[in-house]
């Protein structure tokens, strides 16, 4: 009866710190994931992965328009516009993630549709904790 308690509780605790280490993603490490899982909407993205995510995304469009005057405005214009492009997948594919990951289906992201308060809730789903959940 013992054995099976102490392995219980060995069980548990390591758990807990796999949650916790794969919890702590780095900007780079959630930058680069997301762009290699530009196409897998299987699995799950932690909070901290989507929002590093979408930080480093702005600070590579807010130093590119800061460095725009200094090029050609066709070629400035054309680059941004395909990054624009490019990176719409990797920003869905990591929302579809985020949302499998506290329990809602893909088709929650609608739910941004909604006048005024579709925003609001949005961004509050994305900001809860990550969950134990099974979702399809």
């Amino acid at each position: 009866m013992v054995n099976l308690r102490l392995y219980d509780a060995l069980l548990t605790t390591k758990t807990r710190y796999e949650d916790l280490a794969s919890s702590h993603v780095g900007p780079v490490e959630a930058f680069t994931t997301a762009w290699r899982k530009s196409f897998t909407y299987g699995g799950k993205a932690t909070r901290a992965e989507y929002w590093w995510f979408y930080f480093i995304n702005l600070i590579v469009i807010y130093a590119y328009l800061w460095l725009v005057p200094t090029s050609p405005p066709d070629l400035a214009s054309a680059l941004l516009i395909l990054y624009s492009i490019a990176s719409v997948f990797p920003s869905l594919s990591i929302v579809v993630r985020r949302l499998r990951d506290i329990g809602k289906q893909w088709q929650w992201i609608f739910i941004s549709l909604i006048p005024f308060i579709g925003g609001i809730w949005f961004i509050v789903l994305m900001c809860k904790p990550s969950g134990k959940y099974e979702t399809n």
